[in-house]
This record gives C-alpha cells, sequence and structure tokens, in this order.
C-alpha cells in the first residue's frame, strides 16, 4: 500500500464512503430502534401535531409515552406531514430528514470537498447516536450552521429564517445570533429576524386557534423552567441529563449545589471575549472558530444536554480539526476527542466504564468543555492567523 493511500486526504477522497457512513449507520440504527418499539421520542413528536389540532396541553404526561414534550409549538407544523404517515413510514423519515439537512449544512461550510467529507466520515457515528433516539438536534445543528453560511453569503433573510427557526423550536437556534457582526445587512438581518418572528409565531396558529398558541408559549416556559430546575438537582438521580460543563464540575468535584451561574458566567465572558479580534471578521479561519464555539457552547452550557444532544457540538470539534495545521499532538487531541465525545456512550466502551465513570460523572462534557476553551484560546492569541486558510488543507 502506498502512503497515499494512509492519508487523511486519501479517506476524504471516498465520497461515497462518507455517504455510506453518514446515511447507512443512521437508517440501519432507525429501523432497529422501531423493529424493537424503542421509538418513544418518534411519539411524543408525533403527538406535539395531534395534541396542537386537538387543542390539548402540550407539555403534560400522556399514557401514550413516557417522558413530554419540550419543544415549542412551531414544531407541530414541522412534524405534520411524519405525524400523518405510518409510524414506521414516519419515524423512517423522520429520522432521513434529519439526516440530510444536516449534510447540506455541512455541504455549505467554507472547506474543501475532501474536508467535508472527512467531517461527515467522523461525526457520522455520533449522528447514528442521535437517529436511535430520532432526535431532532441533527436539525437544530443544521439551523445554526445555515445562519452563518447565509451570513457569509450575503443572504441574511434566510439566515433569519433559521435563527428564528430554531429558536421557536427549541430555543437553541436563537444562538445564531453570535454570527450578527459577520453579516454585511445588519439593518436588513434585524428586519429579517422580526418578519420572521411574527411569521413562525403566528403559523402554528394555522393548525390551531390563535388562543391555544398563546397559551402554548407560556406553558413551554413554565416547562422549561421546571426542566432546568429538576435537571440541576443532581441528587435525584437524573444522570442521563444534563450533560454538560455544569453537571460535569458538580458531579466530578462533589458539589452538587453549585450554581449554575458560577459556571455560566465565566463562560460568558470568555465567550463574549472572543469578539475582541472582529478587526478579523472577514477571515474565514475566525469565522469558523466562531462557529466552532458557537456551537460547542450551546450544548456545553445547557442544563438539558444529554449524550444525543452532542451531535450539535461533534461536528465542531471534526470542523475545528480540520482548521489545524497537521501535526501529532492536533491528532493525538482529535482521536482523544473521538474517542472521549462520540464513543463514549456506544458498546466500545466497556458497560463498567459507562456505568461507572462516563455516566456519574457526565464525563463526556469533558472533552467537549477542553476543547471549547482551547478554540478561546487559539482565538484571544490569535493562532488562528498562521494557519492555512481552510481550502488548502487535504487537498488531492
Amino acid at each position: 500500500m502506498s502512503k497515499k493511500r494512509i492519508t487523511l486526504a486519501w479517506l476524504g477522497e471516498k465520497e461515497w464512503l462518507a455517504m455510506l457512513l453518514w446515511f447507512g449507520l443512521s437508517l440501519i440504527v432507525g429501523v432497529k430502534e422501531f423493529a424493537v418499539n424503542n421509538f418513544n421520542n418518534y411519539t411524543i413528536f408525533k403527538h406535539v401535531y395531534i395534541h396542537t389540532v386537538n387543542g390539548q396541553n402540550l407539555y403534560g404526561p400522556y399514557p401514550e409515552y413516557f417522558d413530554v414534550n419540550m419543544y415549542g409549538p412551531l414544531f407541530s407544523v414541522l412534524i405534520a406531514p411524519f405525524a400523518l404517515m405510518p409510524d414506521w413510514l414516519g419515524s423512517v423519515l423522520w429520522m432521513l430528514t434529519n439526516a440530510t439537512v444536516l449534510f447540506f449544512a455541512i455541504r455549505q461550510l467554507p472547506l474543501n470537498r475532501i474536508q467535508q467529507n472527512l467531517i461527515l466520515i467522523f461525526a457520522s457515528h455520533e449522528l447514528m447516536a442521535a437517529s436511535s433516539y430520532y432526535q431532532f438536534n441533527p436539525i437544530i445543528a443544521s439551523c445554526i450552521i445555515f445562519a452563518y453560511t447565509l451570513m457569509r453569503k450575503e443572504k441574511d433573510f434566510w439566515a433569519a429564517f433559521f435563527i428564528m427557526f430554531g429558536a421557536f423550536t427549541k430555543l437553541y437556534g436563537i444562538v445564531g445570533l453570535a454570527f450578527f457582526f459577520f453579516s454585511r445587512h445588519k439593518l436588513k438581518l434585524i428586519g429579517s429576524l422580526i418578519v420572521w418572528g411574527v411569521v413562525l409565531f403566528v403559523l402554528p396558529m394555522a393548525i390551531s386557534s390563535p388562543r391555544f398558541i398563546v397559551q402554548c408559549y407560556e406553558d413551554w416556559y413554565h416547562a422549561l423552567v421546571y426542566k432546568n430546575d429538576k435537571n440541576a438537582n443532581i441528587e435525584q438521580g437524573i444522570v442521563l441529563q444534563d450533560i454538560s460543563a455544569m453537571g460535569f464540575i458538580k458531579r466530578t468535584f462533589r458539589l452538587p449545589h453549585l450554581s449554575n451561574l458560577f459556571v455560566i458566567g465565566p463562560a460568558l465572558v470568555l465567550f463574549g471575549a472572543q469578539y475582541i479580534w472582529l478587526k478579523y471578521k472577514d477571515d474565514v479561519r475566525y469565522q469558523l472558530l466562531i462557529l466552532c464555539s458557537t456551537l460547542i457552547f450551546t450544548v456545553l452550557y445547557s442544563s438539558s444536554s444529554e449524550s444525543p444532544t452532542y451531535i450539535i457540538a461533534f461536528p465542531a470539534a471534526c470542523i475545528w480539526f480540520m482548521l489545524q495545521p497537521r501535526s501529532m499532538a492536533a491528532n493525538i487531541f482529535f482521536v482523544y476527542l473521538l474517542i472521549g465525545t462520540s464513543f463514549s456512550h456506544s458498546d466500545l466502551v466497556t458497560s463498567w466504564v459507562k456505568k461507572n465513570l462516563v455516566v456519574p460523572y457526565a464525563a463526556k462534557a469533558m472533552p467537549s468543555l477542553l476543547l471549547w476553551l482551547l478554540i478561546v484560546y487559539q482565538i484571544l492569541t490569535r493562532r488562528f492567523l498562521r494557519w492555512p486558510q481552510p481550502g488548502t488543507q487535504f487537498s488531492h
């Protein structure tokens, strides 16, 4: 075997492999989970539409499923086409739709084809994990990425759509405003945000009543507050929730009553500090680091983060790796990110490790925390100015 055949460039040239892993793994796990009647999340999602049409509380418990809905009323419109299908078809198409939207979002990144393929290959396992729960998070990740790529292309009207769509379904999408300073048409962007905010606020009223939808937004607020308080109380044994920086710190250092503000406050200061170098806002390397920081921050500092939520954060680790000058240190650290994040909840880790280390200490958050701090450091010290332009990495 020649030396070329063992390089990342050689791997990234295999577009068929990227497509196979990205869609194939998710399709297999989606069909498998449905076959064993393990599609509770999809059942919840389907009933968001049913309950909206029938004017029933969107956030209460129901006998058809366990757990409760945590998405906004707008989600009922998105899930409607799938909810009208038989479960076997709707669930699989829903999962594939999430994978497809994120696929196209990654294709819009200002990276070359090989780099995009490598992101798809390395992130395919994390997508599979999200697909096994029929997660909506791949679309949320897409909303954040599209907000950046569309602003970069001066398509602010549509960038605003994805920001507001993400915000009205799962709140996370509002972080797309992190790219506000990259816009060359800020007034147009602000106006578009207002227009889409009004449109998306009233859109669910097309399948229900205005009074019910307004009440839903109030109910949604109270449901989110309750869930945040519940997740923060790790003494109740909610170990599969709050896989965040706060959860990791509280569980590792035995500080169950530590206020999240003591973690989120300094993190917000560090996040804001990244904008001191806005004079480089047209530099693609700076832009992509801000994108990576935003994607990771969204998951890392949310008490609602679960293992499948990391489909939002892990593509950022892959993008970051694509930006790094080739070195042994970068390779080793990325392998750590791959194992510590994407594979930490998989069968590749022994059940003892998962039961006694990964889950109780929210250890999946640690690699992302280290990476996020490294990204902040690289921005503040302007390390990115020493790197090659993204499109020149892993060339043929």
